[in-house]
């Protein structure tokens, strides 16, 4: 989780106060995360426990994740499956994929539209 973290505050360079919002997964609750979170400037927030609807569009994402491309495939090595699931979400989801969510166009065009 923290290479992941780290690889995304590289790539977006987010702005001081970003709010990182995930669920309650003990990896985003340990010590050495939640200080990489703070080193970096970003807010954490969680998912309220036992609220389902709290982290509803990170699940919608994780559904299509699996849906457009973990169950239509097998890969031979993990490396490929990590490449694989890179390339969807920097390649297709994030700025081309549109998201009835966020009124019909992908993440960077409304971030682009709010910034």
């Amino acid at each position: 989780a923290i290479r992941a973290l780290e690889m995304a505050i590289n790539l977006r360079q987010p702005p001081k106060d970003c709010i990182f919002h995930s669920d309650r997964g003990s990896q985003y609750c340990s010590y050495d995360f939640q200080k990489k979170l703070l080193a970096h400037g970003l807010r954490p927030s969680m998912s309220g426990k036992g609220n389902c609807y709290d982290n509803a569009a990170v699940e919608t994402f994780f559904k299509s994740l699996k849906a457009e491309v973990l169950w239509r495939q097998t890969w031979p090595t993990r490396r490929q499956a990590e490449t694989a699931i890179f390339q969807y979400i920097n390649g297709f989801y994030n700025p081309r994929r549109r998201h009835s969510y966020l009124g019909g166009i992908s993440p960077l065009a409304f971030e682009a539209k709010v910034a």
